[in-house]
């Protein structure tokens, strides 16, 4: 065999890792000039269901490495400097939906509070770049599913005031007034009561977030919004075709819109065999409720299949790069879901955030996209929706509908 290759692998390999550190140099100054923002992490979930000590905050101690995916020694490794924290309730919980996001909101307010010195909690895109600029955590409050408005536009006011700033209009269930994407469509869109939420939500400020619901339901809410819409953790269809990802034909309404696509890290969303072995475990799975037996299809299933395969960095950027050659640059932003399932090689936490930006580098990517993507199209589709409800306000008062009047249904 000729020592030819081996010789140019000694010869090449150190120009390759001295451009990838430059890269890595180039990210890691760039994030120190922008706010890198994410729109969701299910941390105060995690916290509600910890083993050890459910519901106790001070027990989950971001102050020491935590065996999740955040404490504060790697948020500031990873240069974030504002987070959406998800204030998540199950659509399938048997608990009252409005006490359970009560609590959820109290965790989250209170896991803010308990370090000031790394976070603090943010309303408005003042509030972020303010926070921001003191070197912490601009903290947000963004809901998922709209279940726990239990149809009352009340309930959503109240949720305004407590600090959610987005709302997904569905988790995995399907409303009364919106059909989620991974459940049976009821509706094929949002109903009248469902359009009256997305005006209601223009109305406070409150971004629709449109991730988790069916394209009927996306198409709609791009006809109402009279803001900019979000999606807060979803990736390309065209690149996975998992229900959750989002359309090229939504994609290519989104510069119209001036909302953002936030690309997420979750395995099944980004990589097609994880969502395929996915797909698998969850047709076996469907319909059985015990703890026990749900550990046991799942144990059976790997063992004849095999673990999940493994998403990687590369999947993500494909994603970013899509939506961005899809929608355009001034739409695409980042949302991790950490604590929403697996993580994918290299972005295994929050200190990985730079190692993502310098394999955008590599692909070409320009500073000033960049800064888009890590948090200028987010902040400026917020401050959009700030400008549409200063105006809104002026013009009406708080809807007094209810699906009653609008539905033609009982109220629930």
């Amino acid at each position: 065999m000729s020592r030819l290759p081996a010789l140019l692998l000694v010869l090449i390999l150190p120009f390759a890792t001295a451009a990838d550190d430059a890269a890595l140099v180039h990210a890691r100054a760039l994030l120190k000039s922008t706010i890198l923002l994410d729109g969701h992490n299910d941390l105060p979930w995690t916290i509600r269901e910890d083993p050890k000590a459910p519901m106790d905050v001070a027990a989950y101690d971001l102050r020491k490495t935590t065996s999740g995916e955040t404490d504060v020694a790697r948020l500031r490794q990873g240069q974030l400097r504002a987070q959406f924290w998800s204030i998540y309730v199950p659509g399938e919980t048997k608990e009252g939906y409005a006490k359970v996001q009560l609590e959820q909101f109290d965790i989250a307010r209170r896991m803010i509070a308990r370090y000031p010195e790394a976070m603090q909690l943010a309303l408005s895109v003042a509030d972020v770049r303010r926070i921001a600029a003191q070197g912490k955590v601009a903290s947000l409050l963004g809901m998922e599913g709209g279940h726990v408005l239990e149809n009352s536009l009340g309930a959503l006011r109240i949720y305004y005031s407590l600090g959610a700033r987005y709302l997904t209009l569905t988790h995995n269930v399907t409303l009364d007034w919106a059909d989620a994407a991974l459940d049976e469509p009821r509706h094929h869109g949002l109903t009248p009561f469902g359009k009256e939420v997305v005006r209601e939500m223009n109305r406070l400020g409150m971004m629709v977030d449109i991730s988790h619901v069916s394209p009927d339901v996306m198409r709609d809410v791009l006809d109402t919004s009279a803001a900019p819409v979000i999606f807060s953790h979803s990736s390309a269809f065209a690149l996975v075709a998992h229900p959750r990802n989002v359309p090229d034909a939504i994609l290519k309404r989104m510069a119209a819109n001036g909302g953002v696509v936030m690309v997420t890290f979750v395995p099944p969303f980004v990589n097609r065999d994880a969502m395929a072995w996915d797909a698998g475990l969850a047709k076996l799975s469907k319909g059985i409720a015990g703890e026990a037996e749900l550990k046991r299809i799942e144990e059976a299933y790997i063992k004849e299949h095999g673990p999940s395969p493994k998403a990687t960095l590369k999947d993500v950027a494909d994603h970013i790069d899509y939506v961005a050659r899809t929608a355009g640059h001034d739409h695409v932003g980042i949302a991790s879901d950490f604590y929403g399932g697996a993580t994918p090689a290299g972005l295994e936490d929050v200190s990985k955030y730079p190692e993502l930006f310098a394999e955008l580098i590599r692909r070409g990517w320009r500073d000033a996209d960049l800064k888009k993507l890590a948090g200028e199209n987010m902040l400026r589709t917020f401050g959009q929706a700030e400008r549409v409800a200063g105006r809104l306000q002026r013009e009406r008062p708080a809807s007094t509908a209810t699906i009653a009047t609008l539905d033609g249904k009982k109220e629930k």
